[in-house]
């Protein structure tokens, strides 16, 4: 029988070989990127050997992630947020420790002092250089989180069906509609002003099998506005609405004063409060003839802080456009990049142009801001981004429908979109013919759900012969 070796004569597992401040640093370096290479290199087998599997299996699981990853991902990661943000912080602190362990397995205290206190001055740097990025992952989550839970509402569940009683897909969010439509507002609240005004009041119906989108427009000054029958608006407004002048040549009888009314006569419903956007979403689905699912609604007052936290914006003015309640603001036409203020006052100003132009402009600002919103600067600047759109969004979406809604966001993007703008010589504006509108809402609609055998330009020409030029008043670099 063998006889076995003197334990005197066995190599300890954990009783590193020496090494030297540069090969100290270069395994502690490696341990960064290769987890387990230290202890490895210091004699921790089973330690070393058991970091790098595990390395290893987070990696294929990672790559299979990224592989398989798409919108509905992430949508469903929207609500994981808070599980996502202590995953980050907690594989942020254990990176940290992990290199600041691997400098400790390699034994420093063999080193000369100056090199100990060089190598655990570089340790230490690669050890917090390699938990920021983890950090400020986790931050922005957590940012992120804020912001979905103060814009969205809490309320949860699908769409109802579109048949009342009707049995609604396990499968099916949309509750069994072909399209949804959401109602665009910008509006102009704020501590300083009474009241609110929805000055731009846009629809967007998206077609949820394959994402192409109408805009459809309307103007703010449409008069003697009709309201759906047996509504409490249509009882007190039964020929449309109208309200006397409250000083010559003013007048909140318009389609931008449907929701601040409802806002102020919480008796028309039997008392309750903000009743305004639901009232303005019954309201534009009468007029167009569609049913309203949501509304989102963008304080223009705050536009100029998301254009600011952005860095400004680039547009090319095609002429010089003057604002200000006395005039004394100038936008110089050329190719310059505007502020926050001067790029709302640009889409906002009335001097020498009527509310026909200033939707033009203001397509013309969105569009600019949509392109020139680039990944990296948003992430550069998203803390800024995040906390403005957190003063400047309102919504009645729910957080429960974002998992979805993103990915139809993500088809929308790459599918067509057409737009049609209900203003003159389309239509009156002071009388407006009700059933054409609700007629070229349906062609629209009709011909952008109807298959096209030829590859469609992604922002199809306008329809219903409306004209809506994007670029007019200024164009987008």
């Amino acid at each position: 029988m063998p006889f076995a070796r003197p334990i005197s004569e066995r190599e300890p597992e954990r009783t590193p070989k020496p090494v030297g401040a540069a090969a100290l640093i270069g395994w502690t370096a490696l341990s960064v990127v290769l987890p387990g290479a230290a202890h490895l290199r210091a004699g921790w087998k089973r330690t070393g050997s058991a970091l790098v599997g595990a390395y290893a299996v987070v990696l294929i699981a990672l790559g299979l992630v990224a592989l398989n990853a798409d919108a509905h991902l992430a949508g469903r990661a929207l609500n994981w947020l808070g599980l996502i943000e202590i995953v980050t912080a907690v594989a942020g602190a254990a990176w940290f420790a992990l290199v600041i362990h691997s400098f400790v397995v390699l034994r420093p205290q063999g080193l000369p002092r100056t090199a100990q206190v060089v190598t655990g001055l570089v340790a230490g740097t690669l050890s917090v250089t390699v938990a920021l990025p983890f950090a400020v992952a986790a931050q922005y989550v957590a940012e992120s989180e804020r912001t979905i839970d103060k814009v969205f509402a809490a309320s949860a569940g699908p769409l109802a069906p579109v048949v009342p009683g009707g049995r609604l897909a396990a499968s099916d969010p949309w509750g069994g509609r072909d399209r949804i439509n959401v109602l665009l507002l910008g509006g102009d609240w704020g501590n300083d002003r009474t009241g609110m005004r929805t000055d731009s009041l846009n629809v967007a119906s998206v077609d949820v099998r394959t994402g192409n989108t109408v805009l459809l427009g309307l103007p703010r000054n449409l008069e003697h506005v009709p309201f759906p029958p047996g509504s409490p608006m249509a009882r007190r407004f039964p020929t449309g609405f109208t309200l006397p002048e409250y000083r010559p040549g003013w007048r909140d009888d318009l389609l931008f004063g449907v929701w601040q009314y409802a806002e102020d006569h919480p008796e028309l419903f039997g008392g309750r409060r903000h009743m305004g956007a639901e009232t303005l979403k019954e309201t534009i689905g009468y007029i167009l003839g569609l049913r309203i699912d949501w509304y989102t609604l963008v304080n223009i007052w705050g536009f100029a802080k998301i254009v600011d936290a952005l860095g400004g914006l680039v547009l090319t003015v095609d002429s010089d456009i003057v604002y200000g309640k006395y005039n004394e603001g100038l936008v110089r036409a050329g190719t310059r990049r505007l502020s926050g203020a001067d790029a709302l006052w640009f889409a906002r100003s009335r001097t020498n142009s009527d509310d026909f132009v200033r939707m033009r402009r203001q397509r013309c600002v969105f569009s600019a801001l949509l392109d020139q919103a680039d990944p990296a600067t948003v992430l550069s600047r998203f803390n800024q981004i995040a906390a403005a759109t957190r003063r400047i969004l309102r919504t009645d979406i729910p957080r429960s429908m974002l998992e979805d809604l993103v990915p139809l966001a993500v088809k929308a993007k790459n599918a067509r979109v057409t737009s049609v703008q209900f203003m003159p010589p389309l239509i009156s504006t002071s009388t407006p013919d009700w059933a054409q509108i609700r007629l070229l809402t349906a062609q629209a609609i009709a011909k952008s759900s109807a298959p096209v055998r030829r590859r469609a330009q992604k922002h199809a020409p306008v329809t219903a012969g409306a004209p809506s030029p994007i670029g007019e008043g200024c164009s987008a670099l």
